[in-house]
């Protein structure tokens, strides 16, 4: 079984490096995934124990390692109460703020250059983790919003994934429970690795707006559950448009 979880996490990983070289999600528009995804959950009655929250963007606007610190300066001027430090090596410069907004929940960014070809290549990567989730997360998603907004100059891809399990223990098989979240989501399975007690399935919700292809099909979420059996509890992993983290 750890062995499963292992090669899964490389998918995801790899998957993951794909989506940055192809995919662009416009930032700020309508509600967020994170939000749309924890509603959804909720209503299954699935405590929400951690979610995450990642974005980063190539910034294609920066040639120069002085134009790089300039912008490496607005955000530090936006943000002096975060905890900043620098490294710089002979093949990158990196930057890199961290917060802790709460005892549950804190936030990073990260800007890297590497000279290339006499120019330099910037990406710019922000990412915001918390434990539990309140019913009404209004203030979050603003704040959220918000963020993107700030650090991002217009174009970034986002990736948000959530880790919870079952509040009661479930008396369903584990096909069973992936098919009614699934439903929840109003989701189409596209392709699924099916074990015990274990399920990794890549589906199309019309709750997410971007989508990638594999096998010549769209898909936008991934969910993984698994359990030790009937009536233990299960623990589900769903992150959109792929899992970006281990599980």
């Amino acid at each position: 079984m750890k062995n499963l979880f292992m090669t899964l996490s490389i998918i995801a990983i790899i998957g993951f490096m794909m989506i940055n070289i192809g995919n662009k999600t416009t930032v700020a528009k309508g509600e967020l995934d994170l939000l749309t995804m924890a509603s959804v959950l909720q209503g299954e009655n699935i405590l929400i124990k951690n979610w995450t929250l990642h974005a980063r963007e190539k910034m294609e606007n920066l040639q120069t390692l002085q134009e790089v610190k300039a912008f490496t300066n607005e955000l530090q001027a936006k943000y002096p109460d975060w905890e900043w430090s620098f490294k710089r090596s002979e093949k990158s410069w990196e930057a890199q703020a961290i917060i802790m907004k709460t005892d549950t929940q804190s936030e990073a960014v990260k800007v890297l250059s590497t000279p290339t070809n006499g120019q330099v290549q910037t990406y710019v990567i922000y990412e915001a983790k918390g434990q539990g989730w309140k019913k009404e997360q209004s203030e979050l998603a603003a704040e959220l919003n918000s963020k993107i907004s700030d650090i991002f100059r217009g174009n970034a891809t986002i990736f948000s994934c959530i880790q919870g399990e079952f509040n009661d223990k479930m008396n369903k098989s584990l096909p069973d429970t992936a098919t009614q979240l699934l439903a929840a989501f109003n989701a189409t399975e596209i392709e699924a690795l099916k074990e015990d007690q274990f399920i990794s399935a890549s589906a199309n919700s019309p709750l997410f707006g971007e989508s990638i292809e594999t096998n010549g099909n769209k898909m936008n979420m991934q969910l993984g559950l698994r359990t030790q059996g009937m009536g233990a509890k299960t623990n589900i992993v769903i992150g959109t448009p792929i899992i970006t983290i281990e599980y």
